[in-house]
């Protein structure tokens, strides 16, 4: 598996054309996948973690990605409902709990809540998820939609944009603290977290997939649910370019007071 091979790539299938044969071959193409769709490639990131957006920008981002935040563990609940084997829930259960945390320990979610309040967000408007663009409502609600419509084997699947999360962590940590000077580690801690929860998250999901994709067909449908998710990160980078970068923002979303 190379990259000429994957040339018939869609914005919605790897194609027709491309037969996987073995859980190696499909290993390559979603790591291929990955490497050509993930959402580290979107010009707003690079404006994000270059120091290119104003503040206002930058709380518009952290706002509409709570609402994405916020809806993980739901997404995750929905997958546990997919199985009947107990090793699975069991394996799925402690993402519900990084995100949610639990009682008198902090989650994913409370951490995400830091860093807008680091950034000057009020927490009940931000939770409220009135301001958030409706292109990210519609993308993260699709999520869920998909996990509880699909396959078992495509809802885990999805998830495997965490592959390549780390990396974008690491910039984001770095780029962030250096070029914002209303940026400080301890509303960042969302993201350091993520560097040791989404490998071991990943690599789960990576060799689930690889052993119970059993036919082309099966690893095309695993590479497809990648290819769906990377769509759902991307569009919602998309819609904040849009809004708040080229200044097109709806009616009744989020307005950054002026700098």
């Amino acid at each position: 598996m190379n990259a000429a091979s994957m040339t018939g790539m869609t914005a919605l299938s790897i194609g027709k054309d491309i037969k996987l044969t073995s859980a190696e071959e499909l290993e390559a193409a979603l790591r291929h996948i990955g490497a050509t769709r993930y959402h580290s490639l979107h010009p707003f990131h690079k404006l994000l973690h270059g120091g290119k957006l104003n503040k206002g920008q930058v709380q518009a981002w952290a706002l509409n990605r709570y609402y994405y935040q916020s809806t993980i563990p739901i997404k995750d609940a929905v997958v546990i409902s997919r199985f009947r084997d107990r090793a699975t829930r069991l394996e799925w259960r402690h993402r519900i709990e990084d995100h949610d945390g639990d009682v008198g320990s902090e989650g994913g979610i409370e951490r995400w809540i830091k860093l807008t309040e680091g950034l000057g967000l009020d927490t009940a408007y931000v939770e409220s998820t009135e301001g958030i663009l409706p292109a990210t409502r519609f993308a993260v609600e699709a999520y869920v939609h998909y996990c509880r419509e699909k396959s078992p084997l495509e809802a885990i699947a999805s998830s495997l944009t965490e592959l390549f999360a780390p990396n974008l962590h690491e910039e984001r940590i770095s780029g962030m603290l250096e070029h914002y000077d209303f940026v400080n580690p301890d509303i960042m801690s969302y993201f350091k977290r993520r560097l040791t929860q989404a490998p071991r998250d990943a690599g789960f999901a990576l060799d689930y997939v690889k052993a119970h994709a059993r036919t082309p067909e099966e690893r095309a449908s695993v590479c497809n649910a990648l290819i769906f998710k990377t769509n759902v990160l991307w569009v919602q980078l998309d819609a904040l370019q849009h809004a708040y970068v080229e200044g097109n923002i709806p009616p009744g979303a989020f307005v950054p007071k002026a700098n």
